[in-house]
């Protein structure tokens, strides 16, 4: 029997839809009043359900909403370690984590995001590998699986005996992050289950040299020239898209989605209410509505990964066939495919397959669109 913890971050995540890039600090107070609701406790459910080596494992999970309350009715026998009061911390994390390790775990399961992978790194550093359920906000450091499905696999690949090596924690300043800035540094390594295809590459900073900025220009030109009347497009966050902002000459916010109609800024900085109430108006006017994404650098997401705001339900009304893809041919070049975990399996599956990437002036590639 193989000795593996499981730790739930209850608030990771809870910031994405409702368009705080964030639950750090007192964020998760101001998610809650703009209705946000936990996203941990569904991925954490997937998790447990896909993991087939459950007779070949002996669990220990934190108490309560950071564990206990999602593993009960699963088949899998477990024990609960340590104590938390009615409101949780990172300290509640680290804590649980080390005593944990006292209890002689091989694996550490965490769900949440990069803070909580901080936190777990704080506690472990390379004493047992981890495996780290993707549920956060911006989800950039290395460690994390590909999604909750592939982090069942991970589990199950460890408890045949997979290799481990190191992969990366970044530090991500969440106050720099609302304000527009993605200011990313390397905070340590944890170890993990190394299995081919189940782990996201990191975070790749945007290219800024003269060819990626012209390259740029030249496919927001192409964008501008070729836009439809009377048709809402929703803009997301990445320098490849502000170019298109850019060319039309309105403010784009760097980090968020923004919605344009004909040439015009019609919403900024959106939230999933917002673009729902956006849809719902220009809907009933007649009006279209397209979405225009660029993959995140490193490793190909395009929904799912610091544009939460683009949920199931709106990316189900807008549809496939209005998603429009652009990014510099140098990115695209250093990826293998794109990928989506948006947390509804539904919505993946629609999404999966391939994918139109404009990389220049009637210069399109064709993509896998993985999931």
């Amino acid at each position: 029997m193989k000795k593996i913890g499981m730790i739930v971050n209850p608030v990771a995540g809870m910031g994405g839809s409702v368009g705080l890039k964030g639950t750090d600090g007192k964020m998760y107070e101001q998610a809650l009043k703009l209705g946000a609701e936990p996203v941990t406790p569904q991925r954490t459910k997937e998790l447990l359900s896909r993991v087939k080596s459950r007779d070949e494992i002996e669990l220990y999970v934190a108490p309560g909403k950071m564990g206990e309350d999602y593993i009960k009715g699963s088949g899998i026998p477990f024990t609960v370690i340590g104590e938390i009061g009615k409101q949780t911390s990172a300290g509640d994390t680290k804590r649980i984590a080390r005593e944990m390790l006292d209890n002689g775990i091989g694996l550490l399961i965490f769900v949440g995001g990069d803070g909580t992978a901080r936190d777990i790194y704080d506690a472990l550093d390379s004493k047992a590998p981890v495996v780290a359920v993707p549920a956060g906000v911006k989800v950039f450091s290395s460690v994390f699986a590909v999604s909750a499905r592939a982090a069942a696999e991970m589990v199950d690949a460890f408890v045949n005996g997979a290799d481990t090596g190191e992969e990366e924690v970044l530090d991500i300043d969440e106050d720099a992050f609302r304000k527009g800035k993605l200011a990313a540094e390397l905070y340590g390594y944890l170890l993990v289950p190394k299995v081919k295809g189940l782990l996201q590459a990191g975070k790749e900073a945007s290219s800024v040299d003269k060819t990626s900025v012209e390259n740029k220009t030249e496919i927001a030109r192409y964008i501008v020239a070729n836009m439809d009347r009377d048709t809402l497009y929703l803009l997301g966050p990445g320098t490849t898209v502000k170019a298109i902002t850019d060319e039309i000459g309105v403010p784009k916010t760097l980090l968020g989605i923004d919605a344009i109609l004909d040439n015009g800024l019609v919403g900024a900085d959106l939230n999933e209410r917002g673009i729902l109430a956006l849809l719902t108006e220009y809907e009933s006017a007649g009006k279209k509505a397209k979405i225009i994404v660029t993959p995140i650098g490193g490793n190909g997401f395009i929904f799912g990964r610091g544009s939460k705001q683009f949920t199931p339900e709106v990316l189900k009304r807008v549809g496939k066939k209005n998603i429009m893809v652009v990014g510099t041919r140098d990115k695209i070049n250093r990826l293998d495919c794109l990928r989506v975990d948006t947390g509804d399996l539904e919505t993946d599956e629609i999404l999966c397959g391939s994918a139109k990437v404009i990389v220049g002036d009637k210069e399109e590639v064709v993509m896998e669109v993985r999931c």
